[in-house]
């Protein structure tokens, strides 16, 4: 067998025909998104940039990783992912969409990642080495443990 032919016939070849990214509108995540559209555009994959939201008057439960960059309400996310969009199709990923979930944010991802069946996830480290996320759990670090397709943690923040 060649290494060609192992490479097609293997189910967990790097191939990625859907890659999903988050966002929450922040830095960190913009720089996910510029990452997650430069895969999308070298693999010529479809890319679904993705936003979790919390319906107003939401209390985060005891289980539920803290965000330190909570987006409120699904106006507030559908304009997060409008400059997304527009960056990933700047960067040539040219099969572009967007989504909103309400919920947590892994929740959320989680989801999106299972109804569009995902190869890759993509997501920023921020919270992951904070004393709290540590503590607490962080949205990448529970995404990671979580996701049943491949995670792709973008090192965004220090």
């Amino acid at each position: 067998m060649t290494s060609e032919t192992a490479e097609t016939t293997d189910p967990h070849s790097a191939d990625y025909s859907s890659i999903v990214v988050g966002s929450d509108g922040s830095q960190s995540s913009m720089l996910a998104v510029r990452r997650a559209a430069r895969l999308a555009a070298a693999f010529d994959a479809q890319l679904l940039i993705a936003c979790a939201y919390y319906e107003p008057g939401h209390v985060a439960g005891p289980q539920e990783p803290l965000s330190d960059h909570p987006v409120v309400g699904v106006e507030q996310a559908e304009a997060i992912l409008k400059p997304a969009v527009e960056e990933a199709r700047a960067l040539g990923a040219e099969k572009v969409s967007s989504a909103v979930q309400t919920g947590s944010p892994v929740a959320a991802l989680m989801s999106i990642v299972a109804q569009h069946d995902a190869d890759v996830l993509v997501v920023g480290n921020r919270g992951i080495n904070t004393l709290t996320g540590r503590l607490l759990g962080s949205v990448p670090a529970d995404i990671a443990r979580q996701s049943d397709c491949d995670v792709i943690i973008v090192h965004t923040v220090a």
